[in-house]
């Protein structure tokens, strides 16, 4: 049984679709980020930075939300969320999720935590940068969703990838283009109303294990 640590739409979200995509038997286990569970002795045991998810699998306890994606994609290689080790198309795979984690999401991260950026005690003696930061950053994002619009237009398939299904950077990527169902203004719109963006977006909320995720966490429509 693996246990996933979580906060509702939090980075957990990627693989708690995999779970479900997997029909990997699994319990949640909440984590009360409004009592700072997260930054409890308990819980900072798991996970010394203090970030959301955690997975335990056994004696294995893995953090880095795309790490737990690969772990979770190879107990089960047979359904075809990842290619086979050693080909190309494997590669393509994991360039493509270790972009979302490290590229596309710590833009996004900059854009809601600028503090984390420049830090408190800066932004305290000047508040008006605080507004510039997260605005630069959703720029930013407008301009890497625009890499993920070009790879879909580019083998004119359903997925992030060539194939007849979705694989793991796909289920990161609804993940990430969720966090954006809040942009205001004209640096950057939502990924939802993105021409190239939304008929790949509504494919992957069609499917069963995207709905069962969204139940099971409670999360409420817009989905994204």
């Amino acid at each position: 049984m693996l246990d996933l640590h979580y906060a509702p739409g939090n980075a957990n979200l990627a693989p708690h679709m995999l779970l479900h995509a997997l029909d990997l038997p699994h319990r949640l286990v909440l984590v009360d980020r409004g009592s700072d569970a997260h930054k409890g002795p308990a819980y900072l045991a798991l996970n010394p930075n203090g970030l959301i998810p955690v997975l335990v699998d056994g004696d294995l306890v893995l953090y880095e939300t795309a790490a737990i994606c690969l772990h979770l994609a190879d107990q089960r290689p047979g359904h075809g969320l990842l290619p086979a080790p050693g080909t190309a198309a494997r590669g393509e795979a994991v360039k493509w999720l270790v972009w979302m984690a490290t590229t596309l999401q710590t833009t996004l991260m900059h854009h809601f935590y600028p503090a984390r950026v420049l830090g408190d005690a800066y932004l305290a003696d000047h508040p008006d940068v605080t507004a510039h930061v997260s605005a630069h950053a959703q720029q930013q994002v407008g301009m890497l969703l625009g890499q993920i619009e070009a790879q879909l237009a580019r083998h004119g398939g359903d997925w992030l990838l060539p194939g007849a299904g979705p694989t793991v950077p796909d289920y990161y990527g609804l993940m990430l283009c969720r966090w954006t169902r809040g942009f205001q203004g004209d640096a950057s719109p939502p990924a939802r109303t993105r021409p190239g963006l939304a008929p790949w977006l509504q494919r992957l909320l069609a499917r069963p294990e995207v709905q069962r995720t969204w139940a099971a966490e409670g999360l409420q429509a817009p989905f994204i």
